[in-house]
């Protein structure tokens, strides 16, 4: 572990830079793709998560300027609806698509988190949410395929049996865009 040692006597003087945090970096870059305007998040972290988030944000047709820290991501129209096994399988983050894509689009296909079978699953929460919020979602080939109704997602009472921050995420991204209140 990283130690400061402070010998006294002296006062101490200058400047750390403190690193972004990278969960809540991610969430905000998935948020990218609600909206046809610029988002700029700035004291990005360097990482592997955040390149990965990226490329997949990319897949969707959001334009992407890096300078520094610095990201703006800017997706005037989705191009694509498909999260493919390629890249979320790097990063189970990679759900958090999922909700924006639904909510903006009418439709995803994004990938199970490393690709696992039905069963127990880590996006059992992320489901149902959407579920009541009026999206019919079947599991084919590894995929989850989502389709909001034709008028869009609609707010919704949603209790979660469980704590899960990444669907308590996803469901706010899509709550955002739907008719009506959503309770969480």
């Amino acid at each position: 572990m990283d130690m400061l040692r402070i010998v006294g006597g002296v006062p101490l003087s200058g400047v750390i830079r403190i690193s972004g945090a990278k969960n809540a970096a991610l969430t905000l870059m998935a948020a990218a793709l609600l909206t046809n305007e610029a988002l700029v998040l700035h004291n990005v972290p360097k990482l592997a998560d955040i390149s990965t988030m990226t490329a997949l944000l990319a897949q969707h047709g959001t334009a992407i300027d890096t300078k520094e820290h610095t990201l703006t991501l800017h997706t005037q129209k989705i191009t694509s609806s498909l999260a493919p096994y390629d890249l979320v399988r790097k990063m189970r983050a990679s759900v958090l698509v999922l909700g924006p894509l639904l909510a903006r689009h009418g439709n995803a296909r994004v990938s199970l988190p490393g690709g696992c079978a039905i069963g127990t699953r880590p996006v059992d929460l992320h489901i149902m949410g959407l579920e009541k919020l009026g999206a019919t979602i079947r599991i084919d080939n590894g995929y989850m395929e989502a389709t909001a109704p034709e008028n869009g997602l609609r707010g919704a009472e949603i209790v979660m049996p469980m704590v899960s921050v990444g669907a308590t995420e996803n469901l706010l991204m899509a709550a955002s865009l739907a008719e009506g209140e959503t309770v969480l």
